[in-house]
């Protein structure tokens, strides 16, 4: 082909020409930003019922709403003719009103709409299911765009419309927003329907060019990625199917790139900026202890405590997320960096998310720690060894401890957010333990990082018990060191799974029994009530009381709940543990904190109401001794998604392999259970989907950090402007609460 007949290219998204006379002509002008701050009710038609609508999606602003891209495009050919129509073909036709009438029907809420329609090729009769509004709209004469089925009726066909769209002028004939070429669908709510998120996306063409260009083009031209603009043209309103995927993966690339910058930036600022304790190597009191455990650490354990060893020494604040198994030995190993900081001459604080959560720990650090270690030390100086402080604590308990902790007698601290109160004062902390971080808010995270001393930040230690996926963990503790506890202490022995359908439920309640003859005991965990405590401790109530009059009869049967008091959950937990109790009926308040040995069976009713994570966080509470042990997962749901569920965990028990299949089947918003917990909500990003984008964001990130740790220059100034505006100043927290 010769140079003069070659076609010129195109832009991506737009689908203009590139020709060099073109591009010479391209109008030089500066985005506006602020131009898609307008609030949504700057829209003619858009008054505040409907932006509380869009606000349920996160739409706020123009540019929100630029940014709320469809899930999907809908492939419309060009229009027909009315003489080209085919039973049972959908098409769109191009045609004129004649007359229109409302038709009631015998059944209730059911009225349909007839209209007379007609081109140049021959009149039909067109039909709406429950839109008699539009009989306003139809107008003898007036042009419409009709999407839709002809179909066979006892006399003449029928035309069904599934969408149309009214022209309004000439400058509309034949354009087609709902009916016509690449439709876009959008994700929509209740009282907000994908066509009027379609109608005024439309209306947003050109505002696009305002978007501003966040990656540096050093990064955009070695990666081949299109401007902003285009990739937001061609994500709404594509030349091209495989146009909107290209477009959103270089929106979801950006989104992760962002984020990771933020990320790396505030570990960066904290560890390189910030200063801690530096801890001297441990000394005879930690050596002594370590000697004194019954058990040998595991290899996992001895490589955690070696790379924690390295943290207290640097002078730096250590940034760690120890990840592993319940019963994998996390509380042994925190509670040597504990040991470390207060055989120093300072402070270290264990914070967990309930009562009965920081009520076992402190049980379980009590029994570690033994009287013997702190026989011969110096009272005065080392102090009772722990401290427990909650919301339930007695008031001349709580005048004691907070005395204590103010003198620096207390070294050992462990309680629940009670301990970030105002009233609250450390001598000198120098360590913070957090159990299950994803259950605290930003707010309550760094009023713990402020109890430190003045310029100093403590060393922080994550704990979690929910094996989470690489891909996973890079967004929610990408700014953590990881390290990962797979093995478990000897001796445990691997719960048997099974989903027991309704119609064997009897049989399941006599495998019990014999169990319970045998000496065992067992928890039935109710269903999970929405949200509200309230609903389920009477849930848990209610089928205590049936389990004890029906099933259970012969048994010793009790109930515990989240609502109970403190006291009363304590004094129900210490029957249970001592024996007296055969039957546990409780809500998932069991999930974390609770060890009987004895317990070898647990029940979970309507378990495909649960996620993965939590069931088996709940299955962890059995096969804690030398006894066979079993987990019911009850269900009677044809859900094809929770049947696979459910099989998944009964066949698997490696939390790591389980948690990497929830991210597959329920996506990254669901692992643990809420959208709530600290993981960051994406607009454009997919996981697992987008992991590979996700790895490839991660070394951008490091790597134009490494180069320009501070991001100077004018280079880097819209990449500067735009992470502020999105995650404020580094120091603050980039992750949801």
């Amino acid at each position: 082909m010769s140079r003069a007949t070659q076609v010129p290219p195109r832009a991506f998204g737009s689908g203009a020409p590139q020709t060099r006379e073109a591009l010479l002509e391209a109008p030089v002008s500066s985005p506006r930003p602020s131009l898609l701050a307008h609030r949504l009710t700057s829209i003619e038609g858009v008054g505040p019922a409907a932006a509380g609508n869009f606000a349920k999606l996160g739409i706020e602003t123009l540019g929100d709403l630029l940014e709320h891209l469809p899930f999907d495009h809908r492939d419309y050919e060009g229009t027909r003719t009315i003489a080209e129509l085919a039973i049972g073909e959908e098409a769109t036709v191009s045609v004129r009103v004649r007359n229109c009438r409302v038709r009631p029907t015998r059944r209730r809420r059911l009225t349909i709409l007839e209209a007379q329609v007609a081109d140049d090729t021959g009149p039909m009769q067109a039909v709406w299911f429950n839109q008699a509004y539009l009989a306003d709209q139809l107008k003898e004469g007036v042009a419409l765009l009709l999407r839709g089925r002809l179909e066979a009726g006892r006399g003449a066909a029928t035309f069904r419309v599934a969408e149309h769209e009214i022209q309004r002028g000439s400058e509309d004939e034949g354009l087609g927003r709902h009916t016509t070429g690449l439709v876009p669908v959008y994700p929509a709510t209740e009282g907000l329907s994908a066509r009027r998120i379609r109608e005024l996306a439309w209306g947003l063409q050109g505002l696009q060019r305002h978007a501003v260009e966040a990656l540096p083009a050093r990064l955009r031209a070695h990666a081949g990625l299109p401007s902003r603009e285009d990739a937001l043209t061609a994500a709404h309103w594509p030349e091209a199917v495989e146009d909107a995927a290209v477009a959103r993966r270089r929106l979801a690339l950006e989104e992760l790139f962002l984020f990771q910058m933020a990320l790396v930036m505030r570990r960066r600022t904290r560890h390189e900026v910030g200063e801690a304790e530096a801890v001297e190597p441990p000394g005879p009191l930690v050596r002594s202890w370590l000697e004194s455990l019954p058990f040998q650490l595991t290899d996992g354990q001895q490589r955690a405590v070696d790379e924690i060893d390295g943290d207290l020494a640097s002078g730096g604040p250590m940034q760690r997320l120890l990840m592993g198994e319940v019963g994998s030995g996390k509380t042994v190993v925190a509670l040597f960096a504990m040991l470390r900081v207060a055989e120093g001459g300072m402070q270290a604080a264990l914070m967990a998310p309930t009562e009965t959560l920081a009520e076992q720990h402190f049980a379980t650090i009590q029994g570690l720690i033994g009287d013997a270690l702190f026989a011969g030390q110096d009272a005065t100086r080392l102090g009772p060894p722990v401290g427990l402080l909650t919301g339930s604590t007695p008031a001349r308990e709580r005048a004691d401890v907070t005395q204590r902790l103010r003198t620096g007698e207390l070294r050992l601290l462990v309680g629940t957010h009670a301990l970030i109160q105002e009233s609250v004062e450390f001598d000198r902390l120098a360590l913070a333990v957090v159990d299950e971080q994803h259950r605290f808010g930003v707010r309550q995270r760094a009023a713990l990082d402020g109890k430190a001393r003045a310029g100093l930040s403590p060393h922080l230690l994550h704990l979690t018990a929910t094996p989470i996926p690489r891909t996973l963990s890079l967004t929610l503790y990408g700014d953590l060191d990881t390290t990962t506890l797979r093995e478990l202490p000897k001796g445990r022995r691997p719960v048997k799974t099974w989903v027991v359908p309704e119609h064997k439920r009897e049989g399941a309640y006599e495998f019990i029994r014999e169990r319970l003859r045998e000496g065992r005991q067992c928890y039935v965990v109710c269903p999970l009530v929405e949200e509200s405590e309230a609903l389920q401790a009477r849930a848990a109530t209610a089928e205590g009381k049936r389990l004890a009059s029906g099933e259970f009869a012969a048994f010793r049967v009790e109930v515990m709940h989240g609502q109970m008091k403190a006291r009363e959950k304590r004094e129900v937990m210490a029957r249970f543990a001592s024996g007296a109790v055969d039957v546990l009926v409780a809500t998932s308040v069991i999930e974390v904190g609770i060890d009987v040995a004895n317990a070898s069976v647990i029940v979970i009713e309507e378990a495909d109401r649960y996620g993965i994570s939590q069931l088996h966080q709940l299955r962890g509470r059995v096969g804690r001794g030398a006894h066979e042990s079993y987990c019911l997962l009850f269900s009677d749901s044809r859900s094809e998604l929770s049947r696979r569920r459910l099989d998944a965990v009964a066949a698997e028990r490696d939390g790591f392999r389980l948690a990497e299949v929830d991210l597959t089947l329920r996506g990254e918003g669901d692992v643990f259970g809420t959208r709530q917990h600290g993981l960051p909500e994406f607009r454009v990003a997919r996981l697992p989907e987008d992991a590979e984008l996700l790895e490839t964001a991660r070394a951008w990130s490091i790597g134009l950090l490494g180069e320009s740790p501070g991001l100077a220059g004018d280079e880097y100034a819209v990449l500067r402007w735009t992470l502020d505006r999105r995650f404020g100043a580094i120091e603050v927290e980039p992750i949801a609460a």
